[in-house]
């Protein structure tokens, strides 16, 4: 008596397994690319740079404090500056140092139009670097 199953047909059933002989062959494909394009990348011309020690110099541009009472005020640095003498002393200043900051410090109830009239007199005079100073700490909306 023969042994056998109990299915009547004669065929197999599908298996459920992921074949991983292509996945291996695309990477193994795809490794060998990168391999030979990588030095390809790189656009390098071989140069002997010349040695020479040396200490770098920071060089910190001047600075002009300008500050702007509530009573709306100019001043530069400790003293007063009237609105009509402002851009003068700008000149002067960007003529000691062409890369003279401004730093601007306004009050809080200034008006906007000194501050404005203020950034263009410097505008004016050459100072491209004007920076505003601020409290830190978490501002009202």
């Amino acid at each position: 008596m023969a042994m056998g199953s109990f299915n009547a047909q004669n065929h197999q059933m599908p298996t459920a397994e992921i074949n991983m002989t292509p996945l291996v062959d695309v990477m193994l494909v795809l490794l060998i690319i990168f391999i030979i394009t990588a030095p390809l990348m790189t656009h390098q011309v071989p140069v002997d740079l010349p040695r020479a020690s040396s200490t770098p110099t920071p060089e910190k541009p001047m600075t002009l404090q300008v500050s702007i009472d509530a009573e709306n005020q100019i001043f530069v640095g400790n003293s007063a500056v009237d609105r009509n003498d402002l851009e003068t002393r700008f000149r002067d200043a960007v003529a000691q140092d062409a890369k003279v900051e401004m730093h601007l410090r306004a009050d809080r109830i200034t008006r906007y139009e000194t501050v404005a009239e203020t950034m263009s007199a410097a505008r004016r005079a050459g100072l491209s670097k004007i920076g505003f100073v601020t409290q830190p700490g978490s501002a009202p909306l």
